[in-house]
């Protein structure tokens, strides 16, 4: 682990929370409990956890803010020296961008798509004195070009790695006391997020920015922040400085996290934490961890524990936190060639795929053998997911051949008989987009199994349940719409959707980048089985390039429409030959050895 500065809070703190509450609207009952932490100007926080463990209303909640059903009913949050919790309306919006600002996980959902970029820098900086050159030298701090081309640009005519920078130039442009980020880097390709990372450290260190990085990332993490605090359950359950939490983690959930992360130097073997976190409702009347912890005993079911000081600046909330314990790290089976036998499932050649008038595909030739996945890897741009969405048959502007187990595969889905629609099943990277907000996840899950099968409500519920169960969600999910659940929940229930009627190949598009390490390890463990048991191929597009050691035996690597490196998993990461593959891997974020 790299050495970090101002790894423990400086005397004087920027932000400061104390017993944050935040309850469901009527209810009383706690969604978070018990959060308290400083933090001093320029010090950067992680906050991580599962999927609603509390991190995202922790981090809205610092602007005075919960959504929709809850309510923010005890503690304090002092931004310098105002508690934005006893602010009126009128107070808080003149906090909100001033003192405090937000950098939502999608910036395209977050950048007005009818105003000009310029015009948005300008409008972060009302109440200042703004000049043309304060506006390009907000564009210069996050290394945007800075010409007024880039400035009189609409936010769909820029990348999403440059459209993350504007919204972070945005952000830093008031000079605030603190600023929350909310997995600013989730679904960037590992250069862009590598950009990106070193843009926030560098503005926060420059203007002394405490800033709380909301995240499921435990690599990004190690390399961004000064202290980490890990969320379980609503609450705080270890907090300290990141050299420390990550190397020697007290905390059993922090250590199972870790063991779930996977690693770009070597096979790991990803464990994912049995069981569910429980549901506000029906926590345990002790340690809400007891039911998935190994180190239980009777004692935790007396009542939650405290957090509790272990070391300097080190606090856990866990009774046993004096048993030490490493985060054993298994490795696992290192990714090899398949030797194909027979003719391959999938076979590409010479395929060049068109955008209106420009080539984005320019030649590709590849062969995935049964049984076998493969990974895509690039920057964004590269031609991974066209490649994708030809394959499935969702991009028809083609020239070239495509074979399907020894048959021609036609362009556009529409075009291709109803088996061969079954056997190749797409999940899509956002949930957000391919889950219909007015369907039920039941009804969303079973809607390919009745357009390929004709089965009875009986068995439909059953098989829903099931595929549910495979991907580690609720059965009580099916009652539920997409709004109920969160990110990481709804890419869980895209992918039993794909896995109800038994395809034969998952075309998968970044299909983990919305989920946190524990489910990620769970859905990897899936897809090998789902490989050994039932032969299943898989195309496996991801800019994470750690992952892929746990995921694919196989890896292409693209570049400007054409693969330029493409080989066993083992030897493109151990030895790359083309220089885009280099580059990407020295990108990357090393977990275990940062």
């Amino acid at each position: 682990m790299k050495e970090i500065l101002r790894a423990v809070p400086q005397p004087h703190a920027s932000v400061s929370v104390a017993d944050l509450r935040v309850d469901l609207n009527g209810a009383g009952i706690p969604i978070v409990d018990e959060v308290s932490f400083e933090l001093a100007a320029g010090e950067i926080l992680g906050l991580v956890g599962e999927s609603g463990s509390g991190k995202t209303t922790v981090g809205m909640a610092l602007l005075g803010h919960s959504r929709s059903g809850l309510r923010i009913t005890g503690g304090s949050v002092c931004i310098g020296d105002k508690d934005v919790l006893r602010l009126s309306e009128r107070e808080l919006r003149a906090v909100r961008g001033k003192s405090i600002t937000y950098v939502p996980q999608d910036p395209g959902t977050a950048l007005n798509p009818a105003l000009r970029i310029g015009t948005q820098l300008r409008e972060s900086l009302k109440g200042q004195p703004a000049t043309e050159a304060d506006v390009l030298q907000l564009l210069s701090d996050v290394k945007l070009p800075t010409v007024p081309a880039f400035l009189a640009a609409f936010p769909h005519q820029v990348s999403g790695g440059q459209q993350q920078r504007v919204a972070i130039a945005m952000a830093f442009a008031s000079r605030p006391a603190a600023v929350v980020l909310d997995e600013p880097t989730t679904g960037l390709d590992v250069t862009t997020q590598s950009h990106v990372l070193d843009t926030i450290r560098r503005l926060c260190a420059k203007h002394g920015v405490a800033a709380v990085y909301v995240t499921h990332d435990l690599a990004v993490v190690a390399t961004l922040a000064n202290r980490v605090a890990v969320m379980y359950s609503g609450r705080i359950v270890e907090i300290g400085p990141t050299s420390v939490v990550l190397t020697e983690p007290t905390h059993p959930y922090t250590r199972a996290l870790i063991r779930a992360v996977p690693d770009l130097d070597g096979p790991i073997l990803l464990q994912g934490i049995p069981g569910q976190a429980p549901a506000p409702t029906s926590r345990p009347k002790g340690c809400a961890f007891l039911p998935r912890c190994p180190m239980s005993i009777p004692a935790c079911m007396a009542a939650p524990p405290s957090l509790a000081r272990v070391a300097p600046y080190h606090d856990v909330r866990c009774i046993r936190s004096d048993v030490r314990v490493q985060a054993a790290v298994t490795a696992g089976r290192e990714s090899a060639s398949v030797e194909r036998i027979g003719p391959p499932l999938l076979e590409i050649k010479a395929l060049r795929a068109f955008h209106g008038s420009a080539e984005i595909l320019k030649g590709i030739d590849l062969a995935l053998a049964h049984g076998c996945s493969m990974a895509l890897v690039g920057e964004s741009g590269s031609g991974k997911t066209t490649l994708a969405r030809c394959i499935s048959g969702l991009h028809k502007k083609i020239d070239g051949l495509m074979y399907y187990d020894g048959q021609i595969l036609a362009a556009g889905s529409r075009n291709r008989a109803v088996e061969s629609r079954r056997q190749i099943q797409y999940i899509f990277q956002n949930p957000y987009a391919s889950l219909n907000p007015r369907r039920s996840i039941g009804e969303a899950i079973a809607a390919p199994l009745r357009e390929f099968e004709s089965v009875s409500n009986e068995e439909l519920r059953r098989r829903v349940g099931e595929v549910l169960d495979q991907v580690a969600l609720s059965r009580r999910a099916a009652q539920q719409y997409p709004h109920h659940l969160s990110g990481g929940q709804r890419q869980r229930a895209a992918i039993a959707r794909a896995l109800i009627v038994n395809p034969t190949l998952l075309v998968c598009d970044e299909v983990t980048s919305a989920l946190d390490v524990s489910i990620q390890a769970v859905i990897v463990e899936l897809l090998d089985r789902l490989q050994q048991e039932r032969g299943i191929s898989m195309l496996f597009v991801t800019h994470n390039l750690p992952l892929i050691r746990s995921v694919a035996q196989q890896v292409a690597v693209m570049q400007s429409g054409r693969i330029v490196e493409l080989g066993a998993v083992k030897d493109v990461l151990s030895r790359p030959k083309a220089a885009e593959t280099t580059r990407l891997i020295q990108d990357a974020p090393h977990f275990r050895q940062a």
